[in-house]
């Protein structure tokens, strides 16, 4: 890959455009020129650029001319497949014969996403033997059982599939079926211990990312990367982060840890039977001391480690620590494919030893709480008060970066979005060249091809009363049923809690005909397929919902809200980075909650309006976006929709919309 003088970028983008389909917007022209600055001067560019906007090639088109190796990190697979399927083959053919050259593309993702062929033909590790040995699942699963089935299906498709991808397999697996097949990081033997090294799909994926001109990946491959120190990504000089609004929580789950009793007890099934006995009795009794102090734990942050708590964390990490020192010591040539068996017990073992020393280290940077689930029981999860750092430090430093998302000007502006990824506000720096205090970085709105102010209405119902922290909302579910059945059905309903969405459903299947869908009574797949088909239907739901529905057309002409999405209270974490804010002089509350409330606000909202044609309303059923001091604040986060709180005028306008619907058939 050589860097050569390309056409005009104007060339480039109308080529692309014109052969990828659809007309050229000046959004994604702006985009596309801010893209290739910050390219050529080694900056970094924070992009908000709304729904329709053409996003993809915006940043697509000066990245492949650029000419070195660029990697594209996406959130969802949705969009990673999108660009790898779609995107970058049109947009490859379209600006070869102005580039004259064919840029190379590929998909790289976490081992555990590729079929293991040791896995498949040698076995699992079996953890609850008398002896340490491998089982063959195909022979213990029944064929006509479930697993047994899509067993058959993956030793099938082994031999057909060229990638090994997951995602590639249609129809998909059961989890559990997958995990028979599949290897982690740390349990994969390596390609040079490995019989089937050469064949390694894992392997392969990496080896053609070497050779790629732009590598699409996903944002928890990109932390991996960035964190741990061990990289996985080959070099590159430019970085774009797609969907980059979840890349802080993408992050922070890469870099948080978790212990439980489930976990200590696996890691010790396997490795008693590898080690000594001593090593493996001083396990087991750290591991029983673990979970008689779980079954006591009370839900909530620990801000001093207990002297219990302690003394179990320093025994459990000792024990580890011996352990892993035998399984690297020892090695038994009568157990068949031993050193599967010892990679997965040292990986179980490696993790447990990592996550107990941090936690007895006290950092003044990490929060450590307490978790009870009714389902999994106690856990121990401890996570980094910010990343900020963390990220300023890893991907900032060495290459180009631009971050583009729909949703990143919160309360009119990039900075608080921009502190969480490691920058300073806008123009920190030193003119006279002094040192700088934060890497160089700009932001840009490059608009939205919709008009906002025209296709939509932003309703805040401000005569409810504010919702409390537990309790029905009776005028709440009285003001939904009205605006439902105004807008006959066509209504995504996004709620705060799955409890606040599963009450609201039963209230209107028992007022309404409308039907009424609810998250979790069928997969979200089969929920949003059958909610765009009839308009007038409803769909309920939370968290996932307020970012993943893209319905345009008159299914999904009315979009409520039930409340300020704020996080609970007694959340361990946002609580800590709230506090850690206050102390430091500023404001916690805003920075963080607020903060938080409006980016959900702001997703949630960009599910009406989906195409050019789109009408209807966004109703926020919370008086707190009217009458608190901040909620101009959470109104400037969300599209400019046309602004009101007269429940008469949206109820005409509703019905106004339904009307249309009707006439138009649907």
């Amino acid at each position: 890959m050589t860097e050569s003088s390309s056409p005009p970028l104007a060339d480039l983008l109308h080529a692309a455009v014109t052969t990828v389909g659809g007309t050229e917007r000046p959004g994604q022209t702006a985009m596309a020129q801010a893209v290739a600055e910050a390219i050529d001067d080694s900056s970094h560019l924070l992009v908000q650029a709304g729904t329709g906007t053409g996003k993809s090639l915006g940043y697509l088109v000066p990245a492949l001319a650029h000419g070195e190796r660029v990697v594209v990190a996406t959130a969802t697979l949705a969009l990673q497949r999108q660009l790898v399927e779609r995107d970058l083959p049109r947009t490859v053919e379209a600006l070869h014969p102005l580039l004259r050259r064919r840029p190379e593309f590929a998909m790289l993702k976490g081992r555990s996403n590729y079929l293991c062929l040791h896995r498949l033909h040698e076995g699992v590790p079996q953890e609850d033997a008398d002896e340490a040995s491998l089982f063959d699942p195909f022979e213990a699963a029944t064929p006509t059982s479930k697993l047994g089935k899509d067993l058959l299906r993956l030793r099938d498709w082994s031999d057909e599939t060229e990638t090994g991808d997951r995602d590639d397999l249609s129809p998909g697996v059961s989890d559990r079926a997958w995990s028979q097949v599949s290897v982690t990081s740390r349990e994969c033997l390596g390609a040079s211990k490995c019989a089937y090294g050469a064949e390694c799909f894992a392997e392969a994926a990496r080896e053609r990312a070497k050779l790629a001109d732009v590598v699409v990946t996903n944002h928890a491959l990109l932390a991996i990367d960035a964190i741990e120190g061990a990289p996985v990504l080959p070099s590159h000089e430019v970085l774009i982060v797609d969907e980059a609004h979840e890349l802080v929580s993408r992050v922070t789950g890469v870099a948080s840890g978790e212990l439980t009793p489930g976990q200590v007890n696996r890691a010790v099934r396997r490795a008693a039977k590898l080690v000594n006995e001593q090593a493996a009795d001083a396990l087991q009794t750290a591991s029983e001391g673990f979970e008689r102090l779980m079954e006591l734990a009370l839900p909530g942050r620990l801000e001093k480690i207990p002297e219990d708590l302690g003394y179990v964390l320093m025994a459990l990490r000792d024990a580890a620590r011996t352990v892993i020192s035998a399984l690297g010591a020892t090695r038994d040539a009568s157990v068949k494919d031993e050193d599967a068996i010892r990679k997965q017990a040292l990986g179980s073992v490696e993790n447990i030893h990592q996550v107990a020393e941090r936690i007895v280290e006290g950092s003044e940077y990490d929060v450590v709480w307490y978790e009870r689930h009714d389902r999994f029981g106690a856990s121990l999860r401890v996570a980094p008060l910010s990343v900020s750092g963390l990220l300023r430090e890893k991907l900032f430093e060495d290459r180009s970066v631009v971050l583009t998302s729909a949703t990143l000007k919160l309360g009119g502006d990039f900075n608080g979005v921009a502190a969480s990824l490691g920058l300073a506000p806008e123009s920190p720096q030193d003119p006279e060249g002094g040192e700088e205090t934060a890497p160089r970085w700009q932001g840009l709105d490059v608009g939205s091809p919709f008009d906002y102010s025209k296709q939509g209405i932003l309703y805040v119902a401000k005569h409810l009363a504010q919702p409390g922290r537990e309790g029905s909302r009776a005028d709440m579910l009285d003001e939904l049923a009205e605006l439902v059945e105004a807008a006959g059905g066509r209504t995504l309903g996004l709620f705060s809690s799955m409890r606040a969405a599963q009450a609201a459903a039963e209230e209107l299947r028992g007022r309404l005909d409308t039907p009424i869908l609810l998250q979790g009574e069928e997969t979200l797949g089969e929920l949003i397929r059958a909610f765009a088909a009839d308009a007038r239907t409803c769909l309920f739901g939370t968290l996932s919902l307020w970012q993943g529905v893209d319905v345009p057309g008159p299914s999904c002409q009315l979009v409520v809200m039930d409340r300020v999405p704020f996080p609970r209270p007694d959340d361990p974490l946002m609580s800590a980075r709230q506090k850690a804010v206050e102390e430091a002089g500023g404001n916690g509350f805003m920075a963080v909650a607020a903060t938080h409330a409006a980016l959900l606000m702001a997703q949630g909202a960009g599910r009406l309006v989906r195409a050019s044609d789109d009408r209807g309303i966004v109703a926020v059923l919370d008086p707190r976006v009217e009458r608190a001091r901040y909620g101009s604040f959470l109104r400037k986060s969300m599209p400019d929709f046309w602004y009101t709180t007269d429940r008469n005028q949206v109820r005409r306008s509703l019905a106004a919309i339904d009307a249309a619907a009707k006439t138009q058939g649907a």
